[in-house]
């Protein structure tokens, strides 16, 4: 028998939101975790991203709220920026009836904001642990009073080092809060965490359905990140484009991208949240009328965007989330015509892309980019293609006048024929051909680690200052072997408490007292702010430029 979402008693406010959603049947983890939130229940999820568990824990959350309260009632934890930024969307979005005040705290955005966000008052708070412990420690954000307290992704968390700083904010919160915790792994040390914070959990596991997508060519192009524009023009040079979605993470990137793109010869439009309605529609209908070819958008402005002619499907970034690049190439190869998926993957997207690889069960080739001399030539064979086809037609009349104007008064045929071919291919100067760096694969760190647990052939080799590896920079911390650190402890400290991915950090070499470790350059700045603020076994270590 199918549940839907009239049964589940859920506040009507909250049923109005999920139906504007366009969402009528719940998931399987939906249909099991509601019934049994709304009662107050501890829960653990052992579920995917895809399977539908944020509206799992938001919904209930959201109708146990009680109105008119000043201070927080309900606090969900995430690994990432990017997470908590998708849940607190998803959370206002199904709380938008019922006015419910939502707060996405993280590094990187600036103090003073959230401050004042916290101070105006606000129902739930979706933050990560570094960020969220700041602010406690500030007296800033409290928790005394929270209701529900939910650990999303929490063995990503747990890879990333959060755990210390989760049993923290845990002790903070009152021993009668409900508790959900969230999982795709159920390792030992999470196990644990779930024995001493939840009470009586009720435990399901939901497997989510493996996708695979026909009739689609997908096939992706390594490059540095600094590189993904020129890769981008390079290919609409070669490939035979009549309408293509490129997506990228945010908002802001949507109209950057746009722009560059317009800027060098190919018009482009972005759609983003931005945007209102009428806005939107407008933009849509210029696309499907083919009056724009390029539409850079996010994953959330594109929700029901049904359009069945999209010849090209580009991930300039790619999701977190696999089944979002399911849903996102989906939308090329339709109405029985096949499309094309590309991906511009940079040396630290490669993890993303072998979970897309494991989800779809399908190996995506990889293809290499046209060089400077394939584009000239292209450009050159289009050019007398186009030049015979008008040949054929016989139809210039007028300009053959013009030419036979120019012959009487003594110029070489064939130089006027240069001349105006030369004039043909003035547009080209918009769209200079960007050269490419080379692309440097980042060593599998686990090879690193292992290299650096054995030391049998004696002492360590001497390490220089400087990272090998382009724009990358080696950092030194105060702690080695003598303070029994690990690399598992330097990424999991510097990813939380400087909140930036584990997967960016490079290189790791411990040694007898102090430690290297390589980050990108771009983030060099934020984690070196967080000297001191970063501790590994309860101990804070400061870091320096090597």
């Amino acid at each position: 028998m199918t549940t839907e979402f009239t049964q589940l008693n859920l506040h009507p406010q909250l049923l109005q939101a999920v139906a504007e959603r366009g969402y009528l049947t719940p998931t399987p983890i939906q249909a099991s975790l509601i019934p049994v939130m709304l009662t107050g229940q501890d829960v653990i999820g052992q579920a995917q991203t895809g399977t539908g568990k944020t509206a799992a824990f938001a919904l209930p959350m959201l109708h146990n709220l009680e109105s008119d309260q000043n201070h927080v009632q309900g606090l969900v934890l995430v690994p990432t920026r990017e997470l908590a930024l998708q849940v607190a969307e998803a959370i206002a979005e199904y709380g938008q009836h019922r006015k419910v005040r939502v707060l996405a705290i993280y590094g990187g955005q600036s103090y003073s904001l959230q401050i004042n966000r916290l101070k105006r008052g606000v129902d739930i708070v979706v933050g990560t642990p570094g960020r969220l412990l700041d602010l406690m420690r500030k007296d800033i954000l409290k928790i005394q009073n929270i209701r529900t307290v939910v650990l999303d992704e929490a063995d990503e968390m747990l890879s990333m080092g959060f755990i210390e700083d989760i049993e923290t904010i845990l002790a903070e919160t009152p021993a009668s809060r409900q508790t959900a915790l969230f999982s795709a792994t159920l390792p030992q040390e999470i196990r644990r965490l779930a024995d001493q914070y939840l009470r009586e959990p009720h435990a399901i596991t939901i497997q989510r359905e493996q996708i695979t997508v026909e009739a689609i060519e997908q096939r992706y192009y390594f490059v540095n990140e600094t590189d993904k524009l020129a890769a981008l023009t390079r290919l609409f040079e070669m490939e035979p484009v009549t309408s293509v979605l490129i997506f990228v993470r945010t908002r802001l990137a949507t109209g950057d991208l746009a722009n560059e793109l317009t800027l060098r010869g190919f018009p482009s439009e972005a759609l983003n949240g931005d945007l209102n309605q009428e806005s939107r529609e407008r933009t849509l209908s210029r696309f499907r009328q083919n009056q724009i070819k390029v539409l850079v958008a996010t994953d959330v402005a594109a929700r029901g965007l049904d359009i069945d002619d999209i010849s090209h499907v580009i991930n300039y970034e790619l999701p977190d989330d696999p089944e979002l690049y399911v849903h996102r190439i989906g939308r090329t190869g339709r109405a029985g015509k096949t499309g094309i998926a590309i991906s511009l993957v940079s040396p630290y997207e490669k993890r993303r892309l072998r979970q897309v690889e494991a989800f779809t069960r399908h190996k995506i080739d990889r293809a290499t980019l046209p060089s400077e001399e394939d584009i000239r030539k292209s450009r050159e064979e289009q050019l007398l293609s186009q030049v015979a086809v008008w040949l054929q037609r016989g139809r210039c009349r007028r300009e053959r006048e013009l030419a036979e104007s120019l012959v009487a008064e003594g110029h070489d045929p064939l130089e006027i024929a240069a001349v105006a071919l030369k004039l043909a291919r003035l547009e080209e100067k918009q769209r200079p051909i960007a050269p490419l760096t080379d692309v440097i694969e980042p060593r599998p760190r686990h090879f690193e680690r292992q290299a650096m647990r054995s030391n049998h052939a004696g002492r360590l080799p001497r390490l220089a200052h400087t990272s090998h590896e382009p724009d990358m920079v080696r950092l030194s911390l105060n702690a080695g072997k003598e303070h029994g650190i690990h690399p598992n402890d330097i990424v999991g400290a510097i990813a939380a408490h400087a909140d930036i991915p584990g997967y960016l950090i490079g290189k790791i070499y411990i040694q007898e007292s102090n430690s290297l470790v390589d980050i990108p350059e771009a983030l060099a700045a934020q984690v070196l702010a967080k000297s001191g603020a970063v501790r590994i076994h309860k101990q804070p270590v400061s870091l320096r430029r090597a």
